[in-house]
């Protein structure tokens, strides 16, 4: 139940017997009060209290036997089987997850997302509330292709020229998201023993689908101006990746952009050595098109490049894509096709009425604005307690924080915890933890000039 919603009386009502079954107060089959005793004790009407029930049947707690009442449930929950070490090993990477998704925490500079009221407020929240179809076209109610809703596939392509990108009609693919694109990619080019490169620090949910496909992660440093290219050719006279998986732009988790040399000598290892360039553009909806993206560079022949509007519109809206070469992207589509037929229709749809009646637009350039104001306060207030934070001429949500090495990250995690403060640790975002590296943290922007987390780091790093 998100924070601040107030509970029911069926909530309330349900949440306590279920805690009493699970304690231990009612043996199985055993039969519970009647509606109307149960609603007397409880003190409420019969039909609340039948309500509670029925939802404790549908939970699998209790059985309904009519003209009876109501029984515990023989309900034995199935032992796990141990899990393998390579799941075992990458549900551990994707740790940090847990808490963007489940949202224990007050305070909350670790999160990875903006907070919903700068995406989902304002112009796009009249949207939700009022949303028409802008399309003389029928809605389909089968599953739709799957390479996803024409309209917004064509206009992605268009979107695309204005960045300098080429996407051939067979070389776009819609997915659920950038998760969804980079899934894609390693089920279809990845297999086990295979090796592939990553930033250092780079996208943690990316080494967790990269262990679950048994591949050799390794790291390549990354710095304020992109991938290191000396630790790059280092690591090439050693391995040979298939992949090499980077951010270019506003880089999660250290906010750094590439620079047009470093993209230029980037293009020319992956050419000579001979590995794929897979880019990831999270944020390219708020960054300007001139940017330089190695997808325009190579246009899409040794480049795959994803993007979403899952980061700039609302984290529940899944829709993204793939752009690439067209014998990468019809393999796309037919693993997309297997594993869940197709994306959402409907959400595509309506991001594309979005785009096409200006909501989009205007929305951007209000988040843009929001953006740039949050990242130079933010950034300002962290400097001025001592930490070295990495500046980066394009905004993003993101700033990256480096401690003196007498910092111990756990040790500051724990102690943010307790005064309910969710912290991204620099290790974390890591493809090798044991990796010795300057303590550090991720600091969403939105969060990060929050005076408790202000006051939290400035009396945690005087006791240092």
């Amino acid at each position: 139940m998100s924070q601040g919603q107030r509970t029911s009386r069926v909530d309330r009502i349900v949440l306590h017997v279920s805690g009493l079954l699970e304690a231990g107060a009612y043996k199985a089959f055993e039969r519970l009060p009647s509606v109307r005793q149960a609603a007397i004790e409880y003190d409420v009407s019969k039909n609340t209290m039948a309500e509670a029930y029925d939802r404790l049947v549908a939970r699998g707690l209790l059985e309904a036997r009519p003209g009876s009442g109501y029984y515990v449930a023989q309900f034995r929950p199935p032992t796990p089987a141990q899990p393998a070490p390579h799941i075992v090993a990458a549900v551990d990477h994707v740790s940090l997850l847990r808490e963007q998704l489940d949202q224990h925490y007050e305070v909350r500079p670790g999160d990875g997302r903006l907070p919903t009221a700068w995406t989902e407020g304002a112009e796009l929240r009249r949207y939700f509330t009022n949303f028409k179809v802008a399309t003389s076209n029928p809605v389909d109610f089968g599953y739709g292709s799957p390479w996803g809703y024409g309209p917004l596939r064509e206009r992605l392509r268009v979107l695309l020229m204005d960045r300098s990108i080429a996407a051939q009609p067979d070389g776009l693919l819609l997915t659920h998201g950038i998760n969804h694109g980079q899934d894609l990619i390693v089920r279809h080019l990845i297999e086990p023993g295979d090796t592939v490169f990553v930033d250092d620090p780079g996208y943690y949910p990316l080494f967790g689908k990269l262990t679950l496909a048994k591949a050799e992660i390794v790291g390549v440093r990354r710095n304020h101006d992109g991938p290191d290219l000396d630790d790059l050719k280092a690591k090439l006279a050693v391995h040979r990746p298939k992949i090499f998986f980077t951010q270019s732009h506003a880089h999660n988790p250290t906010g750094s952009s590439l620079s047009p040399s470093v993209a230029f000598g980037l293009m020319q290892l992956a050419e000579r050595w001979g590995f794929l360039l897979v880019e990831n553009d999270a944020l390219g909806d708020l960054l300007p098109a001139t940017l330089p993206r190695l997808a325009a560079l190579d246009q899409l022949k040794h480049v795959v490049y994803v993007g979403t509007f899952s980061k700039t519109l609302s984290a529940s809206l899944r829709c993204g894509y793939v752009a690439g070469h067209p014998s990468i992207i019809r393999a796309l589509n037919d693993i997309k096709m297997i594993t869940s037929v197709a994306s959402s229709a409907y959400v595509e749809r309506f991001v594309f009425n979005l785009i096409q009646e200006g909501h989009y637009l205007r929305h951007l350039r209000r988040l843009k604005s929001r953006v740039q104001e949050a990242y130079n306060t933010t950034f300002s207030q962290l400097e001025e307690i001592g930490l070295k934070v990495r500046q980066s001429t394009i905004p993003g949500f993101y700033l990256w924080a480096e401690f003196p090495e007498t910092v111990n990250e756990l040790e500051m995690c724990q102690a943010a915890s307790k005064e309910r403060i969710f912290i991204a640790p620099g290790s974390v975002f890591s493809p090798n933890r044991k990796t010795r590296n300057l303590p550090a943290m991720r600091v969403n922007i939105a969060n990060g000039s929050d005076p408790r987390f202000i006051d939290f780091l400035t009396r945690f790093l005087k006791n240092q």
